[in-house]
């Protein structure tokens, strides 16, 4: 008889202890899912260079132009590696020679200068602006002498032509899947790419009325 208690006894300290640790376990996994998630800021990198690019266009008093950089640099790098603005060739090097950030920074602040400059000159819109810090100052002159607005059709027919003079370099490494082909040089729809990093870079910072509304002229 006692034996008989004992064992019955046994039998149910375990399924009491069977049944604590199934709760343990559910009330586990019900407080996980309800934990926010985590959202992770894709222009957190870039946004570390913000100082820095803000005192180099500082130099020419362009610093209004700061969240462009920023979107430009997404594009290029995601700020990411020794060239964040992927600056190297602007500056008549072999891509990637540029292994300081500050130095990339200086090189691409300058390049835009240049294409801001000149688009101003030439009398373009913005977005062929951006689009010939990708493609040239060439690009400018192309889209001037078509009615001044830029257009991925009209990025298109200058990549195609400038691709024609070096088919051997601008093949897109013979990667006909590649959405360039046979635009290769350049990328044809990088102003477009810029502009919408400009907005979502606005969108997850915190800014004034005045700071959007100056970004949303561009």
């Amino acid at each position: 008889m006692k034996k008989r208690k004992k064992k019955k006894f046994k039998t149910f300290f375990g399924l009491f202890i069977l049944f604590c640790a199934l709760a343990a376990i559910q009330n586990y996994f019900q407080h996980k899912t309800q934990e926010p998630p985590v959202i992770v800021d894709p222009f957190m990198k870039v946004k570390e260079y913000r100082p820095l690019l803000e005192s180099e266009l500082g130099k020419y008093n362009l610093e209004q132009y700061t969240d462009v950089l920023l979107a430009l640099m997404q594009q290029e790098s995601r700020g990411q590696g020794g060239d964040p603005m992927q600056a190297s060739e602007s500056a008549g090097l072999a891509r990637n020679t540029i292994k300081d950030p500050k130095q990339s920074i200086q090189a691409g602040v300058k390049h835009f200068k240049g294409v801001l400059s000149y688009g101003n000159q030439q009398k373009v819109d913005f977005p062929t602006i951006i689009q010939a810090y990708n493609m040239g100052s060439g690009y400018i002159t192309f889209v001037a002498q078509h009615g001044g607005k830029h257009s991925e059709e009209l990025a298109k027919q200058f990549s195609r032509i400038q691709a024609k003079k070096e088919p051997d370099l601008y093949n897109c490494n013979g990667d006909k899947s590649n959405f360039r082909y046979p635009y290769c040089y350049g990328d044809f729809t990088y102003s477009t790419k810029v502009l919408k990093n400009m907005h979502l870079l606005v969108d997850s910072i915190q800014v004034n009325g005045d700071d959007k509304n100056k970004t949303s002229e561009f």
